[in-house]
């Protein structure tokens, strides 16, 4: 004979579920009811009493085996990506569909989404970090399953969400290795032509690489002094920035305009960006000249290798260290506000040379 436990309602979402215990194994089922009074009490007193007739008679093993409706995680995961696809940016997308492929679907596609336990999730997290990956970039991975269970909880598939059990991987804070003034002339003097000119405009004004891809001639106004930042280019899409604060207008310092000048020589007559590739088009993603003009010359320079991100860490602290004002600094970043900026930044602010606390001379 079944044994039951008595069927209980609970609300997730906003629609009414059941959860009971049956020959020891609990069970959680949706009712696909809105939580209103009418539908508890249709459940109480008609819903829950005909289930519990279907299991003593047997009829509920035979339509109520649910395991084969659930979804593969390779199945639902294409709905997930296409659910998201208007509020995610081209390039996004594709690197989300790109870390599935690369690092997620050899390991659960062919499971269906009941299946990932915890401890499955910690040991692929461990394997991804064992292969080189940072745990930020792991992270990123993860959350592309996350969002997808989200998805499947929403639509009333699954009741929990696996990765709400495991942690994240301790994320370490990139250590932030800025160049001094004489490694930025070093570098400057051992490039020529347009790469040493997008090398001095990173230097000089802390702008963002796919910011400096995304500059056309419109956006920079010699007269003034100033450039527009109002797009970005990453992996070959033009979109916006990368938050509102980022569109903004940046000064052109004077140790710049040189650089600039020369750079117009070369591009400024085809009225299109300001550095093109040897098409006349756009360069296509940063990854272009970091792996080829960046790294080569640092080796030149004989400089340990800095993420050419980095010229943007140097353009903030050198301007902190030399009591710049921190608005106009996070302004140039197109940080959201100075708290953003003294965050990142804070222990490159030089302290003046004060004696503090004078006031306390006279307690002890």
């Amino acid at each position: 004979m079944n044994k039951i436990t008595q069927p209980k309602l609970f609300t997730r979402n906003g629609k009414l579920w059941i959860r009971f215990s049956l020959n020891g194994k609990q069970i959680r089922k949706s009712l696909n009811l809105d939580d209103t009074k009418a539908n508890k009490k249709l459940a109480q007193t008609q819903i829950i009493p005909q289930m519990i007739l279907k299991v003593t008679s047997g009829e509920f093993f035979n339509n109520n085996d649910d395991t084969n409706k659930i979804p593969l995680i390779d199945d639902y995961i294409i709905k997930s990506f296409e659910m998201h696809k208007s509020s995610r940016k081209e390039s996004t997308q594709k690197d989300c569909i790109g870390m599935y492929k690369n690092h997620i679907k050899e390991y659960f596609g062919d499971r269906r989404l009941n299946e990932l336990k915890p401890s499955d999730i910690k040991i692929w997290q461990n394997t991804l970090l064992e292969k080189g990956l940072s745990p930020s970039r792991v992270k990123h991975i993860r959350n592309v399953l996350t969002l997808m269970y989200r998805d499947a909880q929403e639509d009333e598939i699954i009741d929990k969400n696996p990765f709400e059990l495991v942690r994240i991987p301790k994320i370490v804070p990139t250590e932030i290795y800025p160049f001094n003034l004489d490694e930025i002339k070093l570098i400057l003097s051992n490039v020529n032509g347009w790469v040493k000119n997008f090398i001095a405009l990173a230097f000089f004004t802390g702008a963002r690489s796919g910011e400096i891809i995304g500059l056309k001639w419109e956006d920079v106004d010699f007269l003034k002094k100033e450039i527009y930042i109002k797009r970005t280019i990453k992996m070959g899409e033009i979109s916006s920035p990368k938050t509102i604060s980022s569109i903004r207008s940046i000064d052109i310092l004077d140790i710049l305009v040189p650089f600039l000048e020369d750079q117009y020589s070369i591009t400024g007559k085809k009225k299109s960006f300001v550095f093109l590739n040897k098409d006349d088009n756009h360069i296509y993603d940063i990854k272009r000249v970091r792996d080829t003009h960046w790294r080569k010359v640092l080796k030149l320079s004989n400089l340990d290798y800095r993420p050419i991100y980095h010229t943007r860490h140097t353009f903030a602290t050198i301007m902190l260290e030399n009591n710049e004002d921190i608005l106009w600094v996070s302004n140039m970043l197109g940080h959201v506000n100075a708290t953003m900026t003294l965050s990142k930044y804070a222990r490159y602010i030089k302290k003046a040379n004060k004696v503090r606390a004078t006031f306390l001379k006279d307690v002890a």
